[in-house]
């Protein structure tokens, strides 16, 4: 079966003994490019006649099935319409059979009276226009209805689905650098197909960035700064012909082994990001005025939870590992894309703020306590960086049915985001935060969490993910600790 644009008409008019004029039916045309059906090279059309007898109090009512050859086309054509009909119901199809010179077993007429039957078709009708063109029924153009639209937006498939890969792409580095992680980046959605992979699509991607590393490498060193030229150095050449560079993964994926390929483009993509975070030093844009009286993080930073058991029960092990009482998890804390939440929060751990919080677990995060009690943090306004966006935006959601999509999504198991305020939406808490517990099967359109773009996202959980399900409603953060990134806060007297 195969679809083909058609339009369905119906038109004729309706007679009626008492007056001397049949009434007509305006003609209306409805573009069926989603649904008009041919089978076999046959087209079939459905008429319908409708006709009120001066000697009946009831309407005769025929529908026909009707095929004609096209001798030009080779194939079965059809034509509907709607008439009157003010004969018998065999010499109506006698009357047919003379107007087409078609023998009467061509026509397949089915009839019925009664005010019951005429509605169940009319019902029936509708229903099949509805189907075949579904456009509202009410205020119909009749000359013209255009063609249904689609109202959800189907979003792009390729967001980040894990932390790492997510904080890869936030970083702010040289356009070489990220047209070479673009090409790489690719191969991981490549290697998702099944069965037979496109090697050499994969292969033609890691010559392209082989290309462009080796013909922008004073592009690539020249944007390090001084002090860290031989550490940028020592990466360069890593990723060219390391033990984990991009000829190693050529040669994986010449040898069209998957599993060495992935461990190749991990390695790859690690030197790639560390190669990045030197070339971003601070942030690449300026924060608005009236923003400089918060606190905030202008880089990476790394902060190490320890969370409690209370209720005498332990954390499921590793593999290999003892029941623990205790375990740790930690979370990259991203200041290029949001700065201010990044920054509120890192001076809380810097403050001791977090440690002894209760948590509370949902189907869908684990949440902090409000904080009430503690009279520490800034309300900052929602922060969300836009994908294709330089600089965030502030006290402004995103529509992701419009394809607005961040730079840190929530739709990741472990993201970091801090709660609204009570006050206003517009603005985050001053001290709760949750880890989100993403799950695909609660998700809405292309993947997405419902709630996506809707929180200021700052970071994610990069170690102890399988912790985070094993955390039950009354266990507490024993400790919060900033392990990495303490030279990146800026308070804000320190202007």
């Amino acid at each position: 079966m195969r679809r083909a644009k058609k339009n369905l008409t119906l038109s004729g008019y309706v007679s009626d003994s008492h007056k001397s004029n049949p009434t007509a039916f305006k003609v209306m045309a409805l573009p069926l490019s989603s649904s008009s059906i041919i089978l076999s090279s046959k087209k079939l059309s459905f008429n319908v006649s409708i006709s009120r007898k001066s000697t009946q109090k009831h309407l005769l009512l025929s529908a026909h099935f009707a095929f004609r050859p096209n001798e030009a086309r080779s194939q079965v054509t059809a034509r509907s319409a709607v008439r009157a009909c003010n004969s018998t119901p065999s010499t109506y199809a006698k009357d047919l059979t003379c107007e087409h010179n078609f023998p009467p077993n061509w026509y397949v007429s089915i009839f019925g009276d009664g005010t019951k039957k005429l509605k169940s078709l009319i019902a029936m009708i509708l229903i099949f226009m509805q189907i075949s063109a579904p456009v509202p029924l009410s205020g119909w153009d009749f000359w013209y209805v255009s063609p249904a639209k689609a109202v959800l937006y189907s979003p792009d498939t390729k967001v980040p689905r894990t932390g790492e890969l997510a904080l890869r792409k936030a970083i702010p580095a040289n356009i070489n650098m990220k047209s070479i992680q673009t090409s790489l980046e690719d191969i991981s959605y490549l290697l998702r197909i099944p069965q037979r992979k496109p090697y050499g699509t994969m292969e033609g991607n890691v010559k392209k960035a082989l290309k462009i590393a080796k013909d922008e490498k004073d592009s690539i060193l020249a944007s390090i700064p001084a002090d860290l030229k031989e550490t940028g150095s020592t990466l360069y050449a890593s990723l060219i012909d390391g033990k984990g560079g991009l000829q190693a993964l050529l040669q994986c994926i010449k040898d069209q082994d998957p599993d060495k390929v992935s461990v190749g483009l991990a390695s790859s993509l690690d030197t790639i990001a560390e190669l990045e975070l030197l070339q971003a030093p601070g942030l690449s844009f300026l924060l608005p005025q009236q923003y400089l009286k918060y606190p905030r993080l202008t880089g990476r930073g790394t902060v190490e939870f320890t969370i409690e058991k209370v209720d005498g029960s332990t954390f499921s092990p590793e593999a290999g590992g003892e029941p623990k009482k205790n375990a740790k998890i930690q979370v990259v804390i991203d200041g290029f894309s949001a700065p201010l939440t990044a920054g509120n929060f890192v001076k809380l751990v810097v403050d001791g703020a977090y440690n002894g919080a209760k948590l509370s677990f949902t189907d869908q995060a684990v949440l902090t306590d409000n904080g009430l009690d503690k009279n520490s943090g800034y309300s900052v306004p929602l922060e969300i960086m836009p994908s294709g966006q330089f600089e965030p935006l502030y006290r402004t959601t995103l529509s992701v049915q419009d394809g607005e999509l961040p730079v840190l999504p929530l739709s990741v198991y472990g993201a970091v985001a801090m709660a609204h305020s009570e006050v206003s939406e517009d603005f985050s808490a001053p001290y709760q935060f949750f880890f989100y517990l993403y799950d695909k099967r609660n998700a809405g359109l292309g993947g997405l969490s419902f709630d996506e773009g809707q929180f200021s996202v700052f970071g994610y959980t990069t170690t102890g993910r399988e912790i985070l399900s094993q955390i039950k409603s009354g266990d507490i953060i024993q400790s919060a600790k900033l392990v990495e990134g303490q030279d990146r806060l800026i308070l804000p007297n320190e202007n």
